[in-house]
């Protein structure tokens, strides 16, 4: 199953349980091309005997790659959704009509919100194909993310964001649909897992749309304890060089040592990323780190 791993670098302790995070869907392929590479993102996160799928991919194919991975998608202790955009959240209608999945689904504030991309002409559905009638007509019980909610032992969800940061901008193209009519789609369903430790915590992320610096500064202060590493999608696909930069010196001095970044973080991200002096690599489909 393990095709690339990153092994945090600390001491583990004796009868300590590792926590194993494997990408079951993302963009780019891996040394296992027996998987299928879409654009989405999918984690599949093991604790022992409790597992959590942090986002589900598109569709289908996202069960697929789990079988192919040998990863039972029947026993979940939850399901934990970053934000309703389709490349994450799709993929729960296809895994809960297949009968798997969890009974508990974690959400953030405003998830059933419908949003599109506007080109200026033209809108394009971006949602995530259910409403909560279908959610609640499987029986499933809804967790709305405020802050910080354990899922179990160490792992944690948490959201809600202040946007400090000035340059980190939301694309304008991003707009949700409201009663009064579209506005600028500001992401407060966005949500990440976060896994604590003695000294630090280990943040796992979506796509970061309330921007990434944003996202650690409120871990550290709702845990009190430094981010040590991010794994995950930070969405610097569309940004200019100056913002990369600016969000990667501010990382650095924020304490991030290692990114796992993929999905919508962008190829010359990371390479700016390994300039300013983070240990930096990209998780396609099928890889996995241990912490």
């Amino acid at each position: 199953m393990l095709v690339v791993a990153y092994l945090e670098d600390r001491i583990i302790q004796k009868g300590e349980i590792m926590i194993q995070v494997t990408a079951i869907m993302e963009n780019k392929a891996s040394e296992n091309k027996a998987l299928i590479n879409e654009h989405g993102l999918s984690f599949f996160i093991e604790k022992g005997t409790r597992r959590i799928l942090f986002d589900c991919g598109s569709g289908e194919h996202t069960l697929y790659n789990a079988h192919k991975l040998g990863i039972d998608l029947s026993e979940l202790d939850s399901v934990v959704l970053s934000h309703s955009h389709y490349d994450h959240s799709a993929g729960y209608r296809d895994i809960t009509e297949a009968g798997l999945g969890s009974k508990e689904l974690y959400i953030g504030k405003g998830f059933f919100e419908k949003k599109y991309a506007f080109d200026g002409i033209k809108y394009t559905d971006l949602s995530c194909g259910f409403d909560l009638d279908f959610v609640k007509g499987q029986g499933k019980i809804i967790h709305e993310v405020s802050g910080k909610v354990r899922l179990f032992d160490d792992i944690y969800a948490f959201g809600g964001f202040e946007r400090l940061s000035d340059f980190e901008h939301i694309p304008a193209r991003f707009v949700k649909k409201t009663e009064s009519g579209f506005v600028s789609d500001d992401f407060s369903d966005e949500i990440c897992l976060v896994i604590e430790r003695e000294r630090n915590v280990v943040m796992i992320c979506g796509c970061s749309h309330p921007g990434i610096t944003n996202m650690v500064r409120e871990v550290r202060k709702a845990f009190g304890k430094p981010v040590s590493s991010v794994y995950g999608g930070i969405h610097l696909n569309e940004a200019d060089y100056k913002r990369m930069e600016d969000t990667m010196k501010a990382l650095h001095e924020m304490g991030i040592e290692t990114g796992g970044f993929c999905h919508c973080s962008g190829e010359m991200a990371e390479t700016v990323c390994s300039s300013n002096g983070l240990n930096v690599c990209h998780l396609a489909v099928g890889d996995c780190i241990f912490i």
